[in-house]
């Protein structure tokens, strides 16, 4: 009754908002600030892409919107690494534009092309975060960054729960900005900054001749006068001709070839006597050059002979004089810069030092024009810099923040990487916004049981496993309220389709006795993993996650109904959760817990995940980093003989305490005994569907999981 009062009336603007299928849009004081609209729903059964490495094919989800309230949230000022090389405030970023993200690839975590598919405000109390190089990003409390430990939220929550949050002990990845964001300054086109590029331009690579001739024909003098600038990049080619132009210097635009050419050439030229002596006049060395002229110059140098490769930037010429006003140029704009020998040829080269921190101000700094040559992609994600925490503070205020949401699930901030939230672009399918709404505004498919009903009942139905809960919560708070899960739970069961459930919600307690009743009709199961039984250990590898008391809990209540209940025992831990006291002792606890079936696997060491783990592991255990890399010398996975020796020890734990071994494992064993993997069900078995869905769909956990 009192949420039957609640009923947004028309002309309140949330109900106005255009959702197909409609009914009534519902506010509650249990709910401050939050609408739920009630919408008769046309589908809900969801088909898992083909392309999807998920072992379902089905899911279910009752709700759109999630009142967790993850905002994910950097101040406008923020700068972000776009996929030409250069960087652009988040204010100026929209929907469709190339950034960089990363993704794991190899042995290393690499940046890549993403793209920009979602954008949205939002007003969020803001922390400041400072890193020992001096870099700052101003961010919601509920911003994630990767750090060498994994995805951490900026702060904890309000509410004191536990989570992965910032502490001075982590390091974030990326390469960072060196110096706070305000000191992080653009070139202005400024007069002197256009003679500094066309003086960097033509000295480097231009041609100026003004020659005096004697005709073989007659023996009378004739004068050549020429000026021509012939490049392979385009841009820098029209912005050199450009800056000419607002001068009074006019030049043509020709195609230029030359014997042996192998990419096509345009130039700029012209022939009077007074360009020449223009261009002659603008490209005179200054005698007390402006900071402006300096950018210039080290970006029209950088155009014309510039060079990023392999980690190292370079100018590279023969002329001294060239060099050390490079140099000089460097020192006055706060960089480290070398002239490094001559060649064989006679050509030095003038080389950039501080890494790809110092790389990156100066691009932004000094604003060259080829973006080829500001190339990030495909390089791994490392750095020489201090990315280490030095403060998280928080400022006392709330702020205007923006998002995105990229392609690949995170984008560059600050020169850090930064996460975002993926579910949030699918908002907008409903003309939603992606940012407070998705928090604000909960879609409620209030009919999603008597749909899913219809839609099991079809002939077409081939009775596959369905998973519920793979993008929302299916007991989240309104649960109480709609009470939606025990209808699909009986259109499921009365169908004889096979689900799982993931859930971090309690009110699953509630639907039990129903559980209960499907698990008679059809194969119901639920997972939890645990292979930690040292509390302190566990807190050091999986923090924020329950202790291990709590989810044999669980494991307890779930069993105690009468419901599958797989663990992951995963990962083990060599020297540190293995042995055959240990792994026995984990046994025994999950048998008594009631456990249905274990599935032990070894710590699995992928690219990316490797690298933060054994950071981790010299910091805490020193002592087993050479065990480690010996017995994963060759990959990911450890060695034949540790997993021999894993499988041994867990197979004899299971027997000592009773747990059965379905036929398919049995035969599972005989013929693969080197599969890294030991007890897991094959992925066509019902019983331990859950636990596979958790495997394959749960968030990354820092470094390891």
């Amino acid at each position: 009754m009192r949420w039957q009062g609640q009923a947004v009336q028309g002309g309140e603007g949330a109900a106005l908002i255009p959702l197909k299928g409609l009914m009534r849009s519902v506010r509650t004081p249990e709910f401050e600030g939050v609408t739920f609209h009630e919408v008769a729903a046309k589908t809900a059964l969801n088909k898992v892409p083909g392309q999807s490495n998920m072992p379902f094919s089905w899911t279910v989800n009752p709700t759109r919107g999630c009142l967790h309230q993850c905002v994910y949230c950097l101040s406008p000022e923020t700068l972000i690494l776009m996929a030409d090389g250069r960087q652009k405030l988040l204010r100026d970023v929209h929907v469709g534009d190339a950034v960089v993200g990363t993704e794991l690839n190899g042995r290393y975590r690499r940046f890549v092309r993403a793209e920009v598919l979602a954008k949205w405000g939002t007003e969020k109390p803001a922390f400041r975060v400072t890193l020992r190089d001096g870099t700052e990003i101003v961010a919601s409390g509920d911003h994630r960054f990767l750090t060498e430990r994994g995805w951490k939220y900026v702060a904890r929550p309000e509410d004191g729960s536990q989570r992965p949050s910032l502490t001075q002990n982590n390091r974030l990845m990326g390469f960072g900005l060196g110096m706070p964001p305000e000191q992080y300054a653009e070139p202005e086109d400024s007069a002197e900054y256009r003679r500094g590029y066309l003086t960097g331009m033509i000295r480097g690579d231009g041609m100026l001749i003004d020659k005096t001739y004697v005709r073989a024909s007659n023996g009378k003098p004739y004068r050549v006068t020429i000026f021509r600038l012939a490049l392979t990049d385009a841009p820098a080619l029209i912005r050199s001709r450009d800056f000419l132009a607002r001068v009074g210097i006019k030049t043509a635009l020709k195609p230029f070839i030359t014997a042996g050419q192998q990419r096509p050439m345009q130039a700029i030229y012209t022939s009077t006597r007074t360009n020449y002596r223009g261009i002659k006049q603008i490209i005179d060395w200054p005698e007390d050059p402006c900071s402006d002229w300096r950018r210039g110059y080290l970006a029209g140098f950088f155009d014309a002979e510039g060079s990023y490769s392999q980690g190292a930037l370079r100018f590279s010429n023969s002329n001294q004089e060239m060099l050390s006003r490079g140099l000089s140029a460097l020192h006055s704009l706060g960089f480290d810069g070398v002239i490094e020998p001559a060649n064989a040829r006679g050509i030095a080269a003038l080389r950039v030092r501080g890494g790809r921190t110092a790389h990156r101000r100066f691009f932004h700094t000094v604003g060259p024009s080829i973006g080829r040559k500001l190339a990030i992609l495909g390089s791994a994600v490392k750095t020489s810099s201090d990315l280490r925490v030095a403060s998280v503070e928080a400022l006392g205020r709330t702020e205007s923040l923006i998002d995105i949401t990229t392609s690949t699930g995170d984008f560059i901030a600050n020169g850090v990487v930064s996460h975002n939230c993926f579910a949030r672009k699918t908002h907008e399918y409903l003309d939603l916004d992606a940012g407070r709404d998705f928090d604000t505004q909960i879609i409620v498919k209030t009919n999603v049981a008597e749909v899913l009903r219809a839609e099991l009942n079809r002939p077409s139905w081939k009775r596959e496993h369905v998973a519920l809960g793979t993008n929302t919560d299916p007991y989240q708070r309104a649960e109480g309220r709609y009470q939606l899960m025990p209808g699909i739970i009986r259109a499921l069961a009365d169908s004889g389709t096979p689900f799982s459930i993931l859930t971090k919600g309690p009110l699953l307690k509630r639907d039990l006795p129903l559980l209960q009743e499907a698990a008679r009709q059809v194969s119901v199961s639920v997972a939890v993993s645990l292979a930690v039984m040292d509390p302190e250990l566990q807190q050091k590898v999986e923090p924020g996650t329950p202790d291990p008391r709590a989810r044999l809990n669980l494991i307890r209540s779930i069993t105690d109904a009468g419901l599958d209940c797989s663990v992951l025992a995963m990962p083990i831990l060599p020297w540190l959760t293995d042995g055959d006291e240990r792994i026995d002792t984990l046994h025994a606890a999950l048998a008594e817990a009631g456990a249905s079936y274990v599935t032990t696997g070894a710590l699995h060491l992928r690219p990316g995940a490797r690298e933060w783990f054994m950071a981790w592991l010299a910091r805490e255990y020193p002592a087993l980093v050479a065990k480690y890399r010996r017995i994963y010398g060759g990959g990911s996975y450890a060695s034949k003989e540790y997993r021999h020796w894993l499988a041994d020890s867990a197979r004899a734990a299971r027997r000592r305490h009773g747990f059965d071994k379905p036929a398919d494992l049995m035969w599972r064993e005989r013929n693969d005994p080197d599969s890294p993997v030991t007890g897991q069900a094959a992925s066509g078995s019902a019983g331990n569907q859950a636990a596979l869905t958790t495997a394959a769909a749960a968030p990354v956990q820092p470094a390891l999981f």
